[in-house]
């Protein structure tokens, strides 16, 4: 028997959202404090009647509304709720609203399953002689301020995101910190505090905890196994009346869809019809080298498509490029600079070089058959599960069997050294869906640890949940 019970919330909604209400409640009013150990999951199933995930999904919830965090082996505590006494009260609460469930500290001595960076294929001295070459060559341009974008800046990145027939005119294409940065820049440009943005509902949620964090709403949209599916899509653009849509269609973080032609037209005419701009994340798309035509092919007055060298060349040049619509590219060039400051000379450089030498393309082609060889790993190792992957991309989205669930699975791949994402790292929002998946990304670790480690995560598989004795 726990300390204490209590009695869900009334009404008619899901047991576990009332569950969570009740508790949030029993915290505003001072019945539960901060600090306070939540139940056990299992003995609080047990007093109430329910299973352990229906008291799973209640304290995910909490987690999200950023009332409770989880520490591993040490159980579920209330985070503080005062925030208007001592500098840097409620900290705590702030991060875990839109800090997701991944580390952002990794513990140390974990093998790193958590992140899809460009593997290391020894691009580090390349990318060194790059950077050497810069700071030699122009000494007073590193010592100051970047005011201006060369022409070879935007031409670089009018080659790295044309593809498949699309390509960009050189004066609508602005240089960026990365993808994140120059999707953010466009939700700063074309919306304001109050609009909705419309995600799917599994996405790269770490753009939608920035829009919300400046301000701007979430639309949800349903997504099956090729993507965001465009009926919702009309209905959400009726309903709530976003001002901008983002997605993944060249391969979808993390499911690893591909939106279909069709789809993506009919995305195209919707958002055309509503007025809504779109967002075409293309980070991926260089790996996956997808041969559908780009969304901008089809709307290409509302389409601001993003890319990046983080995943196919290396993560921290924080390379990146937007194309945006015609007449947009001044406006991208202040709203990057006012949400980060202003480009890096050297970064941006750097990032310009290594496309416009053909070495991008190098690492990127031998990135790929890096990819190649781990995935083939995973899917050998992991064979006999339910796994949705893709020969050249860097992660799977594993289904758990009965009865793990997306979190506890991630808790026990803690406890055999072993960081990776449950599914909630990737909801866009609130969701009363479960997914049961988390996803397992192999690039950033090399070949031989990330092989244990995927050994080491079959044995916990085909051990069970009930071979996990783990606390919440």
């Amino acid at each position: 028997m726990t300390k204490w019970t209590i009695t869900p919330a009334a009404g008619d909604g899901p047991y576990y959202v009332r569950l969570a209400e009740a508790i949030e409640q029993a915290v505003e009013a001072g019945a539960i404090a901060s600090g306070d150990k939540l139940p056990p999951q299992r003995n609080l199933a047990y007093d109430l009647g329910v299973t352990i995930g229906t008291i799973g999904r209640a304290y995910s919830l909490l987690r999200e509304r950023g009332i409770v965090s989880g520490e591993v082996g040490r159980g579920t505590y209330i985070l503080g709720q005062d925030t208007t006494s001592a500098p840097g009260a409620g900290a705590d609460h702030f991060s875990e609203r839109y800090a997701g469930t991944r580390h952002e500290e990794a513990p140390r001595d974990k093998l790193r399953l958590d992140t899809t960076a460009a593997p290391d294929i020894g691009q580090g001295p390349a990318i060194g002689a790059v950077l050497a070459a810069i700071v030699t060559e122009h000494p007073l341009e590193v010592a100051s301020y970047s005011r201006s974008h060369p022409a070879h800046w935007l031409e670089a990145g009018q080659r790295w995101l044309s593809r498949n027939g699309w390509s960009p005119a050189p004066e609508c294409v602005v240089p960026t910190h990365g993808a994140h940065a120059a999707a953010l820049a466009v939700v700063s440009a074309v919306t304001a505090a109050g609009d909705r943005i419309a995600f799917e509902a599994l996405t790269y949620s770490q753009l939608s905890r920035a829009t919300r964090l400046i301000g701007r709403r979430t639309a949800i949209v349903a997504c099956d196994e090729q993507g965001m599916v465009p009926e919702d899509f009309e209905r959400v653009c009726a309903q709530q009346h976003p001002k901008l849509a983002f997605l993944m269609p060249a391969a979808q973080n993390p499911t690893l869809a591909v939106l279909p032609e069709e789809r993506r037209r009919a995305i195209a005419e919707i958002a055309r019809r509503h007025g809504v701009w779109l967002i075409e994340d293309e980070i991926y798309g260089v790996l996956s080298e997808d041969p559908t035509p780009l969304v901008a092919s089809f709307a290409p007055e509302r389409t601001f498509v993003v890319g990046g060298l983080s995943k196919s060349v290396a993560a921290g040049v924080r390379g990146g490029w937007v194309a945006c619509p015609p007449h947009f590219a001044r406006r991208l060039k202040v709203t990057h600079k006012m949400t980060t400051g202003g480009i890096s000379f050297v970064l941006a450089e750097a990032g310009a070089r290594l496309v416009l030498s053909g070495a991008a393309d190098e690492i990127r082609r031998s990135a790929i058959a890096e990819i190649r060889e781990r995935q083939g790993l995973a899917e050998t190792i992991l064979a006999g599960y339910d796994v949705a992957s893709h020969p050249q991309l860097p992660f799977l989205w594993l289904k758990l069997p009965e009865p793990w669930l997306s979190g506890t699975f991630k808790n026990a791949a803690l406890r055999e050294d072993i960081l990776i994402d449950d599914e909630d790292e990737f909801k866009a929002d609130r969701l009363e869906r479960t997914f049961h998946r988390v996803r397992i990304a192999f690039s950033s670790s090399g070949r031989r640890e990330v092989e244990a480690g995927l050994r080491r995560l079959r044995r916990l598989l085909d051990s069970g949940a009930a071979g996990y004795g783990g606390e919440d």
